[in-house]
C-alpha cells in the first residue's frame, strides 16, 4: 500500500471514531483508539480542520490536573447534508439531516398531480430545497438523497409495481431525482425504510429479526433478516397488498382503519373513532374488534412465515397503540403463535424518512468516510 492510501485509511480510522464519539474526544483518545502516532493523528486533525469535517474546541483545564490542557476535538457532522423525500398519493415531504442522522430542515407539501410522475418529482425535488433552506444549509453541502415511496421498487430503484395505479411503473425514482437535483439518489419501499429506520433509531434496536408493519387503509410490511432488509425478486417483498389470499383489503374502508391513510382529514375521523372507543361506545368497539381481527389474522400468518422476533406496528396504527397493541397481543395469544413481540413505531410518521436517511448514509459510507479497512 503506497504512502497516499495509507493516508486515506488512516484519515477514515480518525473521522469514523470522531463520528461514532458521543462527544469532544482528545488527542490523547484518538491516539489509544487509532493506535496511530500523535504526530500522525496531529496531521490528519490538522487536514479535517482544513477541509471542514472537525472543529477543535477551546482547552478546557481539567480540575486538580497540572499541565495544558488537553486538545479536543469533535465531528461537524452538518459539514455533509443528505437529503430524504416521502411520497404518498396525497403529499410529500422532505428531510435535511446531517451525517449523524440528525434532522435539520423540513418542508412538506400536497402533490399537485399523484398521477403524473414527472410533476410528482418535480414537487419532490422543491420539496428538498425548502427542507434545505429551512437547514440553513448549502448546495455544495448535500451529498446524497434517498426516496420513499410505496409499491414494488427494484434494487436499482425503479418502480415495478404499484397496486392502485400503473402510471408510475418502470419509473426510475434515482435517476428521476438525479435529474432536478445533482447528487446521488436511492430509493426503497416505504415500508422497508421503516423497518431500517426503526432498527437504527426506533424500538427494534435490540432484534434482528422484525417485521415493520403497516396496516389498514394503507397496507404493507418491512422485513428485516439479520439485520438487513429483506426485499425478494424486483422489490416485491412484503407487497401484502398484493396477496389476494390474504384479507388485507376486507377493512381498508372502515373509517377505523384510517389511521393509515394519507389524508389528514380521514386519519382525524379514525382517531375519533377511537377516542370513542376508549370512551365505551359500543359501536366504535364492534369497530375496532373487526380491525384487530384483522390485524391479528395477518400477524398469525407472518408468525408462521417470517417468524420474526419483533413486530413493529406503524404507519399511524401507533396513534391508537394503547387500544390496538393490548388486544392484538390477546389475539395472537389466542391463535397460539409464537411468543413474537409487538410493538408500536417509535417514530412515528417520519419513520420512512429516517430510514431513507439511514439507506443514503449506508449508501455513501465510503464516500463520505473513507474506505472501511483496519488502520496501518
Amino acid at each position: 500500500m503506497n504512502q497516499s492510501a495509507v493516508r486515506r485509511v488512516n484519515t477514515s480510522v480518525i473521522l469514523r471514531a470522531l463520528a461514532v464519539s458521543a462527544g469532544p474526544t482528545t488527542l490523547t483518545a484518538l491516539a489509544e483508539q487509532a493506535r496511530l502516532s500523535r504526530r500522525t493523528i496531529e496531521l490528519i486533525l490538522d487536514s479535517l480542520v482544513e477541509a471542514g469535517w472537525v472543529t477543535e474546541l477551546d482547552r478546557v483545564p481539567t480540575s486538580g490536573c497540572a499541565g495544558r490542557p488537553a486538545r479536543r476535538y469533535e465531528l461537524r457532522a452538518e459539514h455533509a447534508l443528505l437529503a430524504a423525500v416521502g411520497i404518498t398519493t396525497s403529499d410529500a415531504s422532505a428531510v435535511v439531516a446531517d451525517v449523524r442522522g440528525r434532522i435539520l430542515g423540513r418542508a412538506h407539501r400536497p402533490l399537485r398531480a399523484y398521477q403524473d410522475p414527472q410533476v410528482t418529482l418535480d414537487d419532490a425535488a422543491a420539496l428538498v430545497l425548502e427542507a434545505l433552506d429551512d437547514a440553513g444549509g448549502s448546495a455544495d453541502r448535500l451529498r446524497a438523497g434517498a426516496v420513499a415511496g410505496g409499491g414494488a421498487i427494484d434494487d436499482d430503484g425503479v418502480v415495478r409495481r404499484l397496486v392502485h395505479t400503473t402510471r408510475w411503473e418502470g419509473v426510475n425514482l434515482p435517476e428521476e431525482l438525479t435529474q432536478r437535483i445533482r447528487v446521488p439518489w436511492f430509493a426503497d419501499n416505504d415500508t422497508n425504510l421503516g423497518a431500517l429506520a426503526e432498527r437504527w433509531r426506533g424500538v427494534a434496536g435490540d432484534h434482528d429479526n422484525v417485521v415493520w408493519a403497516m396496516l389498514g387503509n394503507r397496507t404493507g410490511l418491512g422485513i428485516l433478516i439479520r439485520g438487513v432488509v429483506h426485499r425478494g425478486l424486483d422489490g416485491a417483498a412484503g407487497e401484502i397488498v398484493e396477496a389476494v389470499s390474504m384479507p388485507t383489503g376486507s377493512v381498508e374502508d372502515r373509517p377505523v382503519a384510517w389511521l393509515t391513510s394519507p389524508e389528514p382529514a380521514q386519519r382525524r375521523v379514525a382517531l375519533n373513532r377511537f377516542e370513542a372507543a376508549r370512551a365505551g361506545d359500543a359501536t366504535a368497539l364492534a369497530e375496532v374488534d373487526e380491525f384487530v381481527e384483522n390485524i391479528a389474522s395477518i400477524l398469525t400468518t407472518l408468525s408462521w412465515t417470517v417468524a420474526p422476533s419483533l413486530i413493529v406496528l406503524g404507519g399511524g396504527l401507533e396513534d391508537a397503540a394503547d387500544v390496538l397493541l393490548p388486544r392484538v397481543r390477546d389475539a395472537m395469544r389466542n391463535a397460539r403463535t409464537p411468543a413474537i413481540e409487538l410493538r408500536a413505531t417509535g417514530l412515528g410518521r417520519d419513520a420512512a424518512l429516517i430510514g431513507a436517511v439511514k439507506l443514503a448514509l449506508d449508501r455513501m459510507d465510503t464516500e463520505l468516510f473513507g474506505p472501511l479497512v483496519p488502520s496501518v
